[in-house]
Formats: C-alpha cells, structure tokens, sequence
C-alpha cells in the first residue's frame, strides 16, 4: 500500500503548522498523480472504508443524489475513511449550502455536486463550503477532519479550508456551454465529466464512445489545463479502455463504479463458476 496515503497535509501561512487534516486525495492530485475512487450507495456501515482501503482506491464519495443514504451513517463512514488515509467526499443531490455544511460538519473531506451549469452555479458551491472571508459557511466548531479538537477559529477554518475539495459534475449542455467560466472559478479543484448523464443530454444516451462524448471530454480537458484544475472521468467505469485514453489526455480523477455493481459483478461471476 502506498505510504503517501497516510502523509499528513499541512496548513499554509501558519506560523506553525498545528494540525494534520489527512486529505491524501489532495496531495496525490497536486502531484500529478492519478486517484481513484470508488462509489458508495449500499454499505451503511464503516466496513466499506476497510474495504476501500483493501482494495487500494485512493478515495471513496458517498452518493446522496441517488440513494436513501442517511446522513448519519455517510458521517461515520467518513471518518473511518480518513483515519485508514481514503479520502471520504460525499455527492450532495443539489448545490443546498445547508446540506453541504451538513456533510462536511459531519466529516466529509469535500463534496461533489451534479449537473453545475454556470460559473455563478460554481461560486455558489464554493461560498457554500468554505467559511468567511472566502466563503460563508458557519463555523461548526471542533471538527471530525481535525479530530474534535479545540483550537482557535483563525486556525480551524483555515486548516478546514485548504484541505476542502469541491467536485463540479458537467452533465448537461450547458455546463459544457460554460466548462471554460465554471474552470476558472477559485475554489473548484476537479471537473468531473458525467458521461451517463451527458451522453443522454447530447442524445446518444448510453453511447459514452460517442464522438460528441468525446469532444465534451476535450473540451473539459482544455478548460481544465487553462485555468489549472483537475478532470475527473465519470460513468466510464465499464470502459477501461475509455479511461485510459482520458488518463492519457490528461484525467487524474477516475469515478470506477459503485459498491452495487461491484457485488452484482462478483456474485455473477461467482455464481458461474458452477453453472
């Protein structure tokens, strides 16, 4: 397993550094590394982060957009995640800063939001998870990132944050129309394309080989290099061939699949072994 996913990110501009908020995910991706993740909409319980970690993925993101997940259970699950060095991010259904603040007061180390059509949709997102000045999100005080302790606001809100890390999901005509505006919004770090969704929007649902998919893909590649953000792939999870020409062009973040189709796959496989 690789050791940097236990290194510890340390907080700028501090005249000591105070606090280690384990956001590995961050770090590889400034690196240059390639992450990948794997999606959670079934496991309410903290094994799943065992299990991620197992496996070797570099993060996991609970799915609140398409699930009954309880807040509660995606708090815990994140913070079991983040003491074994995988990244919890959670999908938030909407941009709803109450919601946000919720999931990250409850231990999620950043979040991804669906179907951003604007760069006033991106501002939004980013007030919504970072506190004032940058943003405006309430101080909930002694945070699960930093293990509940109590340390001057100056010190927590800054370190919460740096580490923070906001995905913007194009999955619509129109936030491909303004990917360029939305990329150039301080504060979003990755740009994740939803192929699933995308592909039906551009009226080739399903066909995420598409030409027109994959001119999304260069579009969101460009937009990213311009303004200095990561791409992340999504709903290629069954195209391993599609990931690594992405990977190829310049994607780090990779969206595999979810525990759903992971265990359907494996049972399936299983079960033909004595057909």
């Amino acid at each position: 397993m690789d050791d940097t996913r236990r290194s510890h990110f340390r907080v700028p501009n501090m005249t000591q550094p105070i606090v280690a908020v384990n956001n590995t995910l961050k770090e590889k991706l400034a690196r240059g590394e390639p992450v990948y993740s794997m999606t959670v909409r079934l496991v309410r319980t903290v094994d799943i982060a065992s299990i991620a970690y197992a496996a070797g993925f570099d993060t996991i993101y609970i799915d609140l957009e398409h699930s009954s997940f309880p807040l509660e259970a995606a708090g815990q699950i994140s913070i079991a995640a983040a003491a074994l060095g995988v990244t919890p991010l959670v999908r938030v259904p909407s941009p709803d800063p109450h919601l946000i603040a919720k999931v990250l007061d409850a231990g999620a180390h950043g979040i991804l939001v669906p179907a951003v059509q604007s760069a006033e949709d991106a501002h939004a997102i980013v007030r919504a998870v970072k506190h004032a000045p940058w943003g405006e999100r309430s101080m909930a005080g002694p945070a699960p990132q930093l293990h509940y302790r109590s340390l001057p606001a100056v010190e927590t809100v800054q370190a919460l944050d740096e580490s923070s890390l906001i995905v913007a999901m194009i999955e619509s005509q129109a936030g491909l129309d303004a990917v360029e505006a939305i990329a150039a919004v301080d504060g979003i770090d990755i740009i994740l394309v939803g192929a699933s969704d995308l592909s039906g929007m551009l009226g080739v649902t399903g066909q995420v080989d598409h030409p027109l998919v994959h001119q999304a893909y260069l579009r969101v590649i460009a937009a990213c290099k311009a303004h200095g953000k990561t791409v992340g792939i999504g709903g290629l999870g069954a195209r391993a061939d599609l990931i690594r020409r992405y990977l190829e062009l310049g994607a780090r973040f990779v969206s595999t699949g979810n525990d759903i189709t992971f265990l359907s796959a494996a049972a399936t496989q299983k079960r033909q072994q004595f057909a």
